[in-house]
C-alpha cells in the first residue's frame, strides 16, 4: 500500500469533496490546498491536512503539499479565470515568485486556459508535485452513454445535437470553451470566459421562447490532469431558469458532479439529459 497522501489543489463548489471522498475510498490519505476562499465547508473534514493559499501563490501550494509527504496531486474545483483581467484582484491575491515568472514565460504572450494550466502543471512537477488525471478516483461520476432520464431527447433535440457537435470541437481546438447552446440548427451561444452558467443565462435571454440544447464536451484527446468539463446541479436549475429542455454531454469525459443528484434535478426540471458518444458524432 502506497503510504504517501494524494494531493488536493481545491477551488470552489462541490467537484472538490467529491474527490477527496473518492480519494479516502481507494484507501489513501488526502491532504488539501484549498485556493481561494470559495471552498466547500465540508472540505475540510474530509482531509488530513488543510490549508489556504491564494489563486496567484503555486510556490506556497507546493510547499504546503511536500511538506505533507504528496509527490501527487489532483486539481479540481472553480477558479474564476477573469481575475486575470483585474488588476486589483491581482495586486490583492500577493503573486509569488512562482506565479511571476509563470507570467513572464507564458501567460503575458498567451492567456488561454490550456496554456495556463499547463504552465502550472509543468512548474508543479518540476518542483516535485505531479498532476494526476482528475477523473481517476471519481469514476461512479462521470457521464455514461444513453439517456440517463425518464425524459427522452425529441427527434429535433438529436438533430441539434449530431449538427453543434463538430462546431463543439471546433471551439475546443481553438480553446474558446467547451459548451454551446442550440437550436434549430443555429448556434444561440457559446461559452468562453464566462463559465457556463452565465452562457447559459444569455442563451436564455436570447432564446425567450425556449427549447434549445446545451451541449458540454472536451475534444477526445483533452488533457484529463485539469479543467476536464463538469455539470452540477446547479447547472440544471440554471438550464431550467433559461428555457434550456435538453443537455448532452460526452460520455466518459464528462463529470456529473453529484451524478444522481444531477439525474434527479434533471427529471425534476423536464430536462433530457443524454451522454453521447464522440466517436460517433465526429465520424457523422
Amino acid at each position: 500500500m502506497n503510504e504517501r497522501p494524494i494531493g488536493l489543489i481545491a477551488g470552489g463548489g462541490r467537484l472538490p469533496v467529491l474527490e477527496a471522498a473518492g480519494i479516502r475510498a481507494a484507501g489513501r490519505r488526502v491532504v488539501c490546498v484549498a485556493i481561494g476562499a470559495e471552498y466547500d465547508q465540508d472540505l475540510p473534514g474530509l482531509c488530513d491536512g488543510f490549508a489556504r493559499s491564494g489563486t496567484l501563490r503555486p510556490g506556497r501550494w507546493v510547499k504546503r503539499l511536500k511538506r505533507w509527504g504528496a509527490n501527487e496531486a489532483v486539481m479540481v474545483g472553480v477558479v474564476t479565470k477573469s481575475q486575470m483581467y483585474d488588476p486589483v484582484g491581482i495586486l490583492r491575491s500577493l503573486p509569488d515568485l512562482h506565479a511571476i515568472r509563470l507570467w513572464y514565460r507564458v501567460l503575458r504572450h498567451d492567456r488561454r486556459s490550456q496554456a495556463m494550466l499547463s504552465a502550472v502543471a509543468d512548474d508543479l512537477s518540476g518542483n516535485g508535485v505531479e498532476l494526476i488525471d482528475t477523473t481517476r478516483y471519481i469514476p461512479e461520476h462521470m457521464a455514461t452513454l444513453g439517456v440517463l432520464t425518464r425524459k427522452q431527447p425529441s427527434a429535433q433535440q438529436m438533430a441539434d445535437i449530431t449538427f453543434g457537435w463538430p462546431i463543439l470541437m471546433r471551439m475546443n481546438d481553438l480553446d474558446i470553451g467547451q459548451a454551446i447552446a442550440v437550436k434549430g440548427l443555429d448556434v444561440i451561444a457559446v461559452e468562453a470566459i464566462e463559465g457556463t452558467d452565465r452562457m447559459i443565462a444569455r442563451a436564455g435571454e436570447l432564446s425567450r421562447s425556449g427549447g434549445w440544447v446545451l451541449i458540454k464536451g472536451p475534444r477526445p484527446d483533452k488533457d484529463r490532469r485539469f479543467d476536464v468539463p463538469t455539470v452540477g446541479v446547479q447547472t440544471i436549475e440554471s438550464l431550467k431558469a433559461a428555457g434550456g429542455v435538453c443537455l448532452a454531454v460526452a460520455a466518459g469525459s464528462v463529470i456529473l458532479a453529484e451524478k444522481k443528484q444531477v439525474v434527479a434535478a434533471a427529471d425534476d426540471a423536464g430536462i433530457a439529459v443524454v451522454g453521447v458518444e464522440q466517436a460517433a458524432l465526429d465520424s457523422e
